[in-house]
């Protein structure tokens, strides 16, 4: 890959994990859904130490209900950096005031389209 499309694979890498937390964070579901592929499984480590995964569908719905506007910090301090691009697939890692996202990512016709989740409260 040349310089110019590794920069705009990254930048649309990017421009997905934003729209995953941003929507988030602004209540803003078409903005989520635009991140999400629609077979999402995102999944978090409970406290005893069971696994609880969240769809797309339910992680739109939740967002439309501004669930994470109501743990909007402020100052969300989001950084992502993307770890590693083969092809169509990706790994990001995206940290947060609030959060740390592992997202794995597959490039659907000119888009990157968040797949897999695991994340854990910051």
């Amino acid at each position: 890959m040349d310089t110019q499309t590794t920069n705009n694979t990254e930048m649309a890498i990017v421009g997905a994990a934003l729209d995953y937390y941003e929507g988030w964070f602004d209540a803003r579901p078409d903005r989520m859904e635009r991140a999400l592929h629609p077979e999402l499984a995102k999944r978090s480590i409970e406290p005893d130490e069971s696994i609880k995964t969240l769809s797309a569908r339910q992680m739109i719905d939740a967002t439309a209900e501004g669930f994470g506007r109501r743990q909007d910090p402020g100052d969300r301090n989001i950084r992502v950096h993307v770890d590693h691009v083969h092809d169509s697939i990706a790994t990001a890692t995206v940290t947060s005031a609030v959060y740390v996202d592992y997202l794995q990512l597959a490039r659907i016709g000119t888009e990157w389209k968040i797949l897999n989740v695991l994340w854990a409260r910051a």
